[in-house]
């Protein structure tokens, strides 16, 4: 069940790419002179601060964070924070699928992580999951070697993936075994906004800037998209689930997101360019996509099949 729910996450997930797109179109031709530097920044304060919002009515006194919920959240929000906002400013500095790829990173860390912690090699089916979900996310991307360079944009994204490693391993820590997701969650997304929001009025080129990168009604729906589905409804799912899963297998688990995303490229760019009255158009369906999103499945069925019971290491679902 929480790996199911966790693949649930990472449908939400895949969505955001096409809509992050589609909301970077239309503010590049409302506001030509703002930087990408200040529109990604912004994009995490308008995601993360709607987000907020939502969640606030739940968040009544029953369900007010802990001390220890507070501080894991505002960890979370650190390590995620930083990660999203490097990895956007690595995207504008190389291409879109050796970005995709490299953020695939973590499923390399978290592995050398949980052996440096045991003091013993991974196991052989670990090695055959991460070295096909490698593989999976290299055909996805469509990366090959005589092209992968790395940049500034490269290692940025490298070292986004870095950080998402810390972010996973947080959520398994035996600290926050009384942890509720609902409150962290609330708390992550209150940190993510409080971080961006001076951030974003520093790269302003005015201050006025920051209201009109949202002023018409086609920013308004995305950034409601990427705020509800892609923000509230998948950390609730990752920080209420993942705890219940070993973080090394999460991290693969969360591979499938790209798969996700090849998929919704097919139909989605042409439905929110009219939606935008710009032109983004659909991806085709490749031989590489294909291959790619079947490798990433049957590493993750590897991982599920016949694997030992994972003890719950949190309270009951909140």
């Amino acid at each position: 069940m929480p790996a199911i729910l966790l693949v649930f996450t990472c449908a939400l997930w895949g969505l955001s790419f096409p809509v992050m797109k589609a909301l970077h179109l239309e503010q590049a031709l409302r506001l030509p002179q703002a930087s990408t530097l200040f529109l990604s920044a912004w994009m995490q304060v308008a995601r993360f601060g709607l987000g907020s919002l939502i969640l606030l009515p739940f968040v009544s006194r029953s369900v007010r964070p802990t001390r220890l919920e507070l501080r894991q959240g505002l960890w979370i929000a650190l390590w995620g924070g930083l990660g999203m906002g490097i990895q956007a400013d690595g995207l504008a500095h190389t291409d879109a699928s050796i970005s995709a790829f490299l953020t695939q990173g973590y499923c390399i860390f978290l592995p050398l992580w949980a052996c440096l912690k045991r003091r013993k090699p991974p196991g052989m089916r670990v090695l055959v999951a991460t070295l096909l979900v490698l593989c999976g996310g290299a055909l996805l991307s469509g990366v090959r070697l005589d092209h992968l360079r790395l940049g500034r944009g490269e290692w940025e994204t490298i070292l986004a993936a870095f950080l998402f490693t810390f972010q996973i391993l947080l959520l398994e820590d035996p600290k926050y075994v009384a942890i509720r997701g609902m409150a962290v969650t609330f708390v992550m997304f209150v940190g993510i906004t409080a971080m961006f929001a001076p951030i974003t009025l520093l790269l302003a080129n005015q201050p006025l800037d920051c209201l009109s990168a949202g002023a018409s009604l086609p920013a308004c729906g995305l950034i409601l998209v990427l705020a509800l589905f892609c923000s509230v409804c998948a950390y609730l799912l990752m920080n209420i689930w993942q705890p219940r899963v070993p973080a090394t297998e999460a991290g693969l688990i969360y591979t499938a997101e790209p798969v996700f995303t090849a998929i919704y490229v097919l139909f989605l760019p042409g439905l929110l360019g009219a939606f935008c009255h710009n032109a983004y158009s659909n991806e085709t369906l490749t031989s590489s996509l294909l291959g790619g999103g079947a490798l990433i499945v049957v590493a993750n069925g590897l991982m599920q099949w016949k694997r030992q019971p994972h003890p719950p290491a949190v309270a009951p679902v909140q």
